[in-house]
């Protein structure tokens, strides 16, 4: 049954389930039809929930596809914020429920392509006129490309931005892709290691993050009552595909036996963009959030330059919120649908420009450069981007120096050694990381001595724009952690964590965004390269930079045992950590 709707409130948080009522100007009229489709995912038949909102007095137009986050439904509020704000501005909005959420069926299956891809496929289907509702209802008033080819672009955040790489890898009828603060690799995202080279050995388990969503999906009946039937699994596994209950329970028993921690890490993989990006052809605009401990900008990067390298047209965005804060209270100027502001905000400008050249057709508009970033330290609103035709390049180096000094001259490295020890217990602080997604308060990032190693450049001569992923080439000494490092459990290498503070002249500390690099080494014997998450941070004229080692965080698991470690550093022997600055 439909209802006729005048563009009236449109909450947005691309954050979980969290919604927000303030209203947005109508520019445009439209009805909503609630619908049903029973589709096949997988190995089960089961229903999907779905909202279409179509503009009036419009014959045919564009469609756009959009989904929940983790946790949410078509009718939270940003998805149903996102549907309505196209639908004002003429395109033929459809939101639907993912699966496992809200009212629709089937497991929770990770927006894995052979199942969540394939279920928005069918949608697909109905929007191209090649099926019906449950009801019957047809789409006779979508642009089609050919028989059964609907225009069509799809747009949302987190779970509901994997699911668009996901669908577009197994349709090739999908326009153009906007997918938002999502994933590249699940076992990088759950289980990090920031190790070149460590991609065959697991990483320290994120467990805040990994089991308070595995908390939200186990917990359905709490929020949904009469679940479908086929929403339930086992009592071993209640709404989970079973691949994922195992990942998260292997990940949580600390315990990584190498066949064991092989079929963890295929699975995690097989359901990400890392393992499918070669089958997506449509023009994709990646929008990723400075403010994530989750999906940090390195995931978005390695999807961006995946999708270059085959030729796929992309273009990469890095906005202020992310995960960890900013979408529910954006910054000044970002992109915001509470307050409406498409047309306003640099963001979205480039979405509405990307579906304006790709499903309107439009081929003189511009799509923007390839590379844009948020800057934090400018006042302006209206000049908060910066833009680039590329990432900017490792350009400084500084080298850790023996006496704890980090120096920007191989000559300056004086010799000498630091260590530190891991207790039993956490001693180091970077984020708790729902706290930010709840609002909560959390401490500020500390280490305790004893427990890490540090190194402390002069005050800056003069600022230091650092845009992307600083690198840092480490050699340690862990005669522990040598000894146990082959015992067949990957859970007996060495953890350390790695992280970069921004101190003030006044000694105050800053983390940026709270980000570190957890590290579960390959083999202490040999030298080993970290990739920090990326970031977009002034250093400003004045402030000394302060890398450190430490021997655990609290949002993560570490070592197991005591495993002391010690940092040697002599001319033509040194740590050396390496700098994207901008503009140099």
């Amino acid at each position: 049954m439909s209802r006729r709707v005048l563009g009236h409130s449109v909450p947005l948080a691309l954050l979980l389930a969290a919604a927000l009522t303030t209203p947005a100007p109508a520019t445009g009229q439209y009805t909503v039809s609630a619908l049903k489709f029973t589709i096949q995912a997988g190995s089960r038949s089961c229903t999907i929930d779905a909202d279409l909102y179509r503009p009036s007095g419009v014959e045919r137009a564009p469609a756009v596809l959009t989904t929940n986050g983790f946790g949410g439904s078509k009718s939270d509020g940003s998805t149903d914020a996102t549907a309505r704000a196209f639908a004002q501005r003429g395109y033929v909005s459809l939101a639907w429920s993912g699966l496992g959420f809200g009212r629709s069926g089937c497991l929770i299956s990770l927006d894995d392509p052979g199942i969540d891809g394939t279920a928005a496929s069918a949608l697909i289907d109905f929007l191209g006129g090649r099926r019906a509702a449950d009801d019957g209802t047809r789409a006779d008033f979508v642009t089609l490309d050919g028989p059964g080819d609907p225009r069509v672009g799809m747009i949302g955040g987190s779970y509901g931005g994997a699911i668009q790489l996901a669908t577009a890898a197994v349709d090739h009828r999908v326009d153009a892709l906007v997918p938002m603060i999502t994933w590249n690799d699940l076992a990088y995202a759950l289980a990090p290691n920031n190790a070149t080279r460590g991609g065959s050995v697991p990483g320290a388990f994120k467990w805040q993050w990994a089991n308070g969503f595995y908390l939200i999906g186990e917990s359905q009946p709490l929020t949904e009552v009469n679940l479908d039937p086929s929403r339930i699994n086992s009592l071993g596994c209640l709404h989970f595909v079973t691949e994922a209950c195992d990942t998260v329970r292997t990940l949580n028993s600390g315990s990584f036996p190498a066949a064991r921690t092989a079929e963890l890490l295929d699975y995690s993989r097989s359901v990400s963009p890392v393992s499918y990006l070669r089958r997506v052809k449509a023009p994709t605009l990646l929008i990723q959030g400075q403010a994530d401990s989750l999906f940090n900008l390195n995931e978005a990067t390695a999807t961006y330059k995946t999708l270059k390298v085959q030729g796929t047209t992309a273009r990469m965005i890095w906005q202020s919120g992310g995960h960890s804060g900013g979408l529910t209270d954006p910054a000044a100027g970002e992109l915001n649908l509470v307050q409406g502001n498409l047309e306003t905000s640099y963001v979205g400008r480039r979405v509405l420009a990307w579906f304006d050249r790709y499903l309107h057709g439009q081929r003189n508009v511009d799509t923007g450069p390839g590379f844009a970033y948020y800057r934090d330290w400018i006042t302006d609103p209206n000049g908060t981007y910066a833009t680039a035709d590329h990432l900017p390049v490792l350009s400084q180096k500084l080298y850790l120096s023996g006496d704890g000094k980090l120096v920007d001259n191989s000559r300056k490295v004086t010799p000498g050694s630091r260590s530190y020890s891991n207790r039993l217990v956490p001693t180091s602080h970077s984020e708790s990381s729902l706290y930010g997604a709840l609002g909560l308060p959390d401490p500020a990032p500390y280490d305790t001595a004893g427990t890490y190693a540090d190194w402390t450049s002069a005050p800056l001569p003069r600022t230091l724009d650092v845009v992307g992923a600083p690198k840092v080439t480490l050699e340690v000494s862990s005669p522990k952690a040598e000894r146990t490092q082959d015992s067949g459990d990957a859970a007996d290498k060495l953890v350390l964590f790695a992280k970069i503070y921004d101190i003030a002249p006044n000694g105050t500390k800053t983390l940026a965004h709270r980000l570190v690099a957890p590290v579960r080494v390959p083999d202490v014997t040999k030298p080993f390269t970290v990739t920090l998450p990326g970031v977009v941070h002034r250093y400003e004229k004045g402030h000394r930079l302060q890398f450190v080692i430490a021997a655990s965080d609290d949002a993560y698991f570490g070592n197991r045992g005591i495993k002391p470690v010690t940092v040697v550093s002599a001319p033509g022997r040194a740590g050396v950590l390496e700098l994207p600055v901008a503009g140099r």
